[in-house]
């Protein structure tokens, strides 16, 4: 009998298995909604919609260059083992593909690109039920650069960290690849103090002018040399947020200004995904755990 699109969605919904398992389990029982579910729990795969509700914060980040495209994007499992696990590297690989091929806006678009085993929503279920663990993709950005800039890209760890930089100026793969490593080991959050939105400056130098108004060691200078003490602690306070202000971790006591004025090259912008950041891990008692899965 042919089956429904309505069908396939009635399953998917609720058993948490990708559209061609459900169209096969439906296929294999005559269209039978109970019957489909026992065949994929039979099979493991129905288990993936149990494990909606677990937190996933390890996994890994990716960086892919292609022409003037580059993207980012990052997916997570519960634990750090299946970072290694072939599958979820093969997984990643597709997501890789698809997202360099399609550019899509958002991770939520992402998920709707279409590979020859489905979706990546639908790539993304099955490992889930095969792996044994929640899987999912956080996020996803597309970099575009023009003709007469370039690309530099790094990642750390097999993906812990990735980072990519554009640049512009005198092409020099070396030096793209080192300001990536720069980004992906020192985290900066500006390209330069003149990225740095107002409202942040203005908090921070609000902030710093409280600190130095109790200070007696402040009490009865000129006006002019106060606000000299105050704009170099705002700008002590920014320096190592923004990168052009680090001190290049390649070079003995040299600002990456000074690399970059070198190199003949400055940078356009940057992105670092470190694999879990921000996701708060929950903490569980390991012996509970083990008896847990005992009893599971």
């Amino acid at each position: 009998m042919a089956i429904t699109a309505k069908q396939v969605k009635e399953l998917r919904e609720k058993t948490g298995a990708g559209m061609m398992d459900c169209k096969k389990a439906l296929t294999a029982n005559d269209g039978d909604i109970a019957k489909a579910i026992d065949w994929l729990r039979e099979k493991g795969i129905a288990k993936a919609a149990k494990k909606e509700g677990r937190i996933a914060a390890e996994g890994l980040t990716r960086v892919a260059v292609s022409g003037n495209t580059a993207v980012l994007f990052e997916v997570n499992s519960e634990t750090d083992f299946v970072s290694k696990n072939e599958q979820f590297l093969s997984l990643l690989d597709k997501i890789q593909a698809a997202v360099l091929a399609n550019k899509p806006a958002d991770e939520k678009a992402a998920l709707e690109l279409s590979t020859e085993e489905g979706t990546i929503s639908d790539l993304i279920t099955n490992a889930t039920a095969t792996i044994g663990e929640k899987i999912s993709l956080r996020r996803v950005q597309v970099v575009t650069k023009e003709d007469n800039q370039f690309f530099g890209s790094y990642m750390h760890m097999g993906g812990k960290i990735s980072a990519l930089v554009v640049l512009s100026g005198k092409e020099d793969a070396t030096v793209a690849k080192n300001l990536a490593m720069q980004v992906a080991s020192m985290s900066p959050s500006y390209v330069s103090q003149k990225d740095i939105p107002a409202e942040i400056v203005e908090h921070e130098r609000q902030l710093q002018l409280s600190m130095m108004q109790q200070d007696p060691k402040m009490a009865n200078k000129p006006e002019k040399v106060l606000e000299g003490i105050l704009k170099g602690k705002v700008d002590k306070h920014f320096k190592d947020q923004c990168l052009v202000e680090q001190e290049y971790i390649f070079g003995e006591k040299q600002k990456v200004s000074q690399f970059l004025k070198e190199s003949q090259a400055d940078v356009v912008s940057f992105v670092r995904y470190a694999a879990g950041e921000g996701i708060e891990k929950r903490e569980e008692n390991f012996a509970e755990e083990v008896m847990a899965q005992i009893k599971g």
